[in-house]
């Protein structure tokens, strides 16, 4: 009996001791969620906070160049940033595959400020984009070439009749084609127009599908360098215009403080870019795909200095690739690049 007894004494010190160790343990959970609890708002207020300065961010959307051009220097630099920060902005640098793709960005409010050759804004305004020029940039013609395969038996552009030349269509490469046709008494439906655009038509050369290519660097260079192509001929007698940085009317008006700065550190850059060839090649070569001395070399075929800002007098033929198409049907008499360009490709 009295061992009975002792055995059911210990049972209930044991059944305490759990009781209490139970109990000690739940106290632990609780108190170790309260100091986490304690430090979580803290947490939570600084993401909110930070996430609250990046909201009040806006973003501006220009186009990434991978030619030899002041804007991809002025990418590599980073002086943009730093100058558009202090107005709230941070800065996207989209990649597009040609010119008609930046301006049907810009139409879809999906890109703010594009670089392109005259030809794919003659398109987009006859298409009805409400597009503002921002500045007018020398034609860098020697940049772009008509490629033909290294081995092949073409001589000149006459010999490309009933050949497949490739060109992204509405481009610059488009409206070169045609006026080397034209100088050499070919119409364009003399030859077989593949419409590609440059990644796409980078392929079909490389693999021999192609008798003709009208492309710009840094393609050319590649094409030479790996020996499936040579020039035939280049832009630097057929260009009669410009490169254009242009914008959305919409973006225009809105953020004109944010176009002013763009455009002066574009100026800088531009100048920048023509007296250092050493040091652009050296920023550029990665993203061009380039070595270093071969990016100096094509230095020379790349004309450096805007020429005429939005705003001023356009007394020149630039002024009339900047009307619009309306604008065009109104004046009558005279017959602007533009207009020519959009007879030229036929449309």
């Amino acid at each position: 009996m009295q061992g009975l007894k002792k055995k059911f004494e210990y049972w209930i010190r044991l059944r305490k001791t759990r009781r209490y160790f139970l109990f000690f343990l739940g106290y632990c959970l609780l108190l170790s969620n309260i100091l986490l609890s304690c430090g979580t708002p803290s947490n939570t207020t600084q993401q909110k906070v930070a996430s609250s300065n990046n909201a009040a961010k806006q973003v501006v959307r220009i186009v990434r160049s991978k030619q030899l051009t002041s804007l991809a220097v002025l990418e590599k630099q980073g002086t943009l940033e730093k100058k558009l920060a202090p107005l709230g902005f941070n800065i996207e640098w989209p990649e597009f595959a040609a010119g008609p793709q930046q301006l049907e960005a810009i139409n879809a409010g999906a890109l703010d400020i594009a670089l392109t050759a005259e030809s794919p804004p003659v398109f987009s305004q006859a298409a009805g984009t409400p597009l503002i020029y921002l500045v007018t940039m020398p034609p860098s013609g020697k940049a772009i070439s008509l490629l033909v395969p290294v081995n092949s038996p073409i001589k000149s552009v006459s010999d490309l009749k009933g050949k497949k030349v490739a060109f992204q269509k509405a481009s610059i490469g488009h409206y070169l084609l045609v006026k080397a046709l034209e100088a050499a008494r070919l119409k364009l439906s003399d030859v077989e127009s593949v419409f590609l655009p440059p990644p796409d038509a980078n392929v079909a050369f490389s693999q021999g599908k192609l008798d003709g290519w009208f492309i710009w660097e840094p393609f050319v260079t590649r094409a030479e360098q790996k020996k499936i192509g040579r020039v035939l001929t280049d832009g630097g007698k057929l260009r009669d215009t410009g490169n254009f940085y242009s914008t959305s009317r919409q973006f225009f008006q809105a953020h004109p403080d944010v176009i002013k700065v763009f455009l002066e550190e574009l100026q800088k850059t531009e100048i920048w870019t023509k007296d250092h060839p050493q040091e652009v090649a050296e920023l550029l070569s990665s993203s061009t795909q380039l070595d270093i001395p071969t990016l100096k070399n094509m230095h020379d075929k790349y004309d450096y200095q805007e020429r005429q800002r939005a705003g001023g007098s356009y007394e020149s033929r630039e002024y009339w690739l900047l009307s619009s198409a309306r604008d065009r049907r109104e004046q009558g008499s005279k017959t602007p690049p533009s207009t020519r360009c959009l007879q030229l490709v036929g449309v």
